[in-house]
């Protein structure tokens, strides 16, 4: 039988993972360069920003705060920090607490 007259073109294997067929198209992040590419180009926007920030040393920054409301934001690098902090903590909430609260038996459909 072929893919065309397959009725189900995708494979289901027992353990859970399912295949697609391959549509023999080549996309961009199926070159390794590419991905290579699209890396250092995040890195270079974030090494950009990171200066841009250092250059507001020596201007003043405008908070979003009142004056000496919450003093950490005009520190060096504050909001990268924050954010990358702040992304650390969803992934291990999502991969720890999320799990335990959403987690069903292996047999919960088979009931």
């Amino acid at each position: 039988m072929t893919e065309k007259e397959d009725p189900q073109p995708w494979h289901d294997y027992d353990d859970g993972l399912v295949l697609l067929p391959d549509d023999g198209k080549k996309h961009v992040f199926d070159n390794p360069k590419n991905v290579r590419l699209a890396i250092r180009i995040l890195f270079v926007c974030c090494g950009i920003l990171f200066l841009l920030d250092s250059l507001f040393l020596l201007f003043h920054k405008h908070l979003s705060f009142a004056e000496d409301v919450f003093p950490a934001e005009g520190w060096f690098g504050f909001y990268g920090v924050y954010g990358f902090v702040a992304c650390v903590l969803l992934v291990l909430a999502a991969k720890h607490v999320m799990r335990t609260l959403l987690m069903r038996k292996e047999d919960y459909y088979d009931e």
